[in-house]
């Protein structure tokens, strides 16, 4: 079954999350606010990593107004705003997986390597965050996944009580198949990185690059998350 061009980034989003937890101590690349319990956990247990934790909500938040900034000007250079920043997350995946390569396996999170690893990985996923916000907002999210199953519990216990209207009843069949793909798809990508990691150790980072160039081929033959030709819509 080919995936859409979001349960693709989910499957990549769940693999560089799960990567960067194994590889660089706890470190969440996809949905940063996480790194504040691991914080905790490292000041508790004395562990490494703090600093690059603390580094990641910063780094993220900054990345996101540079992409939104970036992408105002894409038009004026002729450049397809969506496909282009789905081109960037995948050269800084392809960076951390050179620099993850190169410099790991780590054994201080906090070393330059390991930080300077971490923080491409955030930026990368930060790109995904923002080019899912703005672009494939009718999507589920892609790095995580809370949100997604609450509402698929939601429609769930709505469908059991048997009272909802057919229409409504109709729309929240449909919510649950695409957001329950969200989560089979997110929860793909953790387990393939937990595997191939416990294999091949940071040789895991090659995956990810490979997975959002597929994703820039998918949607430069599908158009997804495309403004309609006639849309003045803001981009990304």
């Amino acid at each position: 079954m080919k995936p859409s061009l979001p349960q693709l980034m989910s499957l990549n989003g769940g693999f560089v999350d799960t990567a960067g937890f194994l590889a660089l101590h706890g470190l969440f690349t996809a949905h940063v606010t996480g790194n504040f319990v691991t914080i905790g956990a490292a000041l508790v247990h004395g562990t490494s990593g703090t600093i690059t934790k603390l580094l990641a909500l910063p780094v993220f938040c900054i990345v996101v107004v540079l992409a939104r900034l970036l992408s105002y000007g894409l038009p004026g250079f002729g450049l397809p705003v969506l496909r282009t920043m789905l081109v960037l997350k995948a050269a800084l995946l392809l960076a951390g997986a050179i620099l993850a390569i190169r410099f790991g396996p780590f054994a201080d999170g906090d070393s330059a390597s390991a930080m300077l690893t971490g923080l491409v990985l955030v930026s990368a996923m930060a790109i995904q965050n923002a080019v899912h916000r703005i672009h494939l907002g009718s999507a589920p999210p892609t790095t995580l996944m809370t949100g997604t199953t609450t509402q698929v519990m939601v429609d769930l216990a709505d469908l059991m009580r048997g009272k909802q209207a057919p229409e409504e009843a109709a729309a929240a069949r449909a919510r649950m198949r695409r957001m329950s793909a969200a989560v089979v798809w997110f929860a793909a990508g953790c387990a393939a990185a937990a595997l191939i990691y416990l294999q091949w150790n940071v040789w895991c980072f090659a995956v990810p690059p490979v997975l959002a160039a597929c994703a820039v081929m998918l949607q430069r033959s599908t158009h997804e998350g495309d403004p309609a030709p006639a849309s003045a819509a803001p981009h990304l």
